[in-house]
């Protein structure tokens, strides 16, 4: 006679740990992220996307004098009289130049960038004069100040141009030239060593598309990761793919957090028997296995190995990239000494329905269409890159919150997520 076990026996499920909200999960992140000893001095021409060390502060005036912004010529508005004012030439003046105390009853030819002469308060410009034998007759009535740049608008000696913890960008870099910086002080660069995990991975050239075997697929995150760190500043070590076996997996990391700062896989987070990454870190140092409350993404790790840090994304290429976008990337500038971490959003309308709210803060792959609104890509499962091709940005769904045509979204541009 056979019997069951009681109910009373059998063994109690484990109680999962509550989803953790996505601002929550940042913030115990960017905790963790001190910004990385150091500094590097770079030629200014290389600065682009730096982080700055220092403050970089004027040591002169920008412009250095007043200047005509127009070709034209500079005159005393004093002496107009009406439309037929007609006013002798007495000097010219080229950019580079210097200029004679304006008399009364003259004007001076003046090009753009040239030095206002004393006595002059206005530049006409040229298409409202007309040049003749005797001068130039003025067809307007002259403005004080008209089209003249004024000593020190743009930058005032002794003021801080650009603030430490910046990061640069072209203009920002074409500013630092201007006050005669040749070379900056930016923070390091952060080595990060970026490996994969999954015997299913085969490399694209590798294996033909008709030859691949069954289950096996292109290693399509190994590519976007690293193009992604590598716009961000990154020294990138490419440790390849990581067969699933937990001996390869150790020893990969062990190797990887000797010289690198951060160490970023995707796939092997979750607890099946073949994600080996959970067991291989806690091994090797301290992990904290977070399921974030955002879709997609939910599988997420960070840990530490020795100085370096670890991070864990999930294998579904969407996933990674979105938990790159939203939680990697911070993390990274955070490292680098940058004030800014968070990307700016926009309201916009939403030219899309809906109607499935989900108990996760979800992550909707769109773009902008010509009437000004936000179109949806149709299929937003996590394993379809496609929609990360197509869209131009993220809309920022609430958990719980269905979405109708015509409502305000917050929209994140992929141009904020991946500058």
């Amino acid at each position: 006679m056979s019997s069951k076990p009681s109910s009373s026996s059998a063994a109690p499920s484990p109680v999962r740990a509550p989803l953790k909200p996505l601002d929550v999960a940042l913030a115990e992140l960017l905790a963790h992220a001190l910004p990385l000893p150091g500094l590097e001095t770079v030629s200014t021409f290389d600065a682009d996307g730096r982080v700055l060390a220092h403050d970089v502060r004027a040591s002169l005036d920008v412009p250095g004098h007043d200047n005509s912004s127009m070709d034209g010529y500079a005159v005393r508005c004093a002496d107009w009289l009406d439309a037929g004012t007609l006013l002798s030439v007495s000097q010219r003046i080229p950019a580079g130049g210097s200029g004679q105390a304006l008399a009364a009853n003259s004007a001076a030819r003046i090009f753009t960038g040239a030095p206002i002469p004393p006595g002059a308060d206005a530049v006409v410009m040229q298409e409202d004069c007309e040049a003749v034998d005797a001068g130039v007759r003025l067809r307007v009535q002259p403005q004080p100040g008209q089209w003249i740049r004024r000593r020190g608008e743009d930058v005032a000696s002794g003021g801080v141009v650009l603030a430490r913890g910046q990061r640069l960008n072209p203009a920002s870099i074409g500013l630092a030239a201007s006050i005669g910086f040749d070379t900056l002080s930016v923070a390091p660069r952060v080595r990060v060593a970026l490996f994969s995990t999954g015997d299913e991975l085969v490399m694209p050239g590798e294996v033909a598309p008709a030859d691949m075997l069954p289950g096996a697929i292109y290693n399509s995150n190994r590519f976007f990761l690293r193009a992604l760190l590598k716009r961000l500043g990154c020294v990138v070590s490419d440790m390849g793919i990581v067969p699933d076996r937990l001996d390869a997996t150790m020893n990969a990391l062990q190797s990887a957090s000797q010289q690198h700062d951060l160490i970023l896989t995707s796939g092997g987070v979750s607890v099946g028997e073949e994600d080996h990454i959970k067991p291989a870190v806690e091994a090797l140092g301290k992990l904290t296995l977070w399921q974030l409350a955002i879709k997609p993404g939910k599988p997420f790790a960070y840990g530490q190995l020795g100085a370096a840090h670890f991070i864990g994304l999930p294998g579904n290429p969407v996933s990674s990239f979105v938990t790159f976008l939203l939680l990697v990337r911070p993390f990274i500038l955070k490292l680098q000494g940058a004030s800014q971490v968070a990307p700016e959003s926009i309201a916009l309308p939403a030219h899309f329905d809906w109607a499935k709210a989900d108990k996760r803060r979800e992550f909707l792959r769109v773009r902008r269409n010509a009437a000004g609104g936000l179109d949806l890509f149709n299929n937003q499962s996590s394993g379809v890159l496609t929609s990360a091709v197509w869209g131009d940005g993220l809309v920022d769904n609430p958990a719980g919150q269905t979405i109708a045509h015509g409502d305000s979204v917050r929209f994140i541009p992929f141009s904020e997520l991946m500058a």
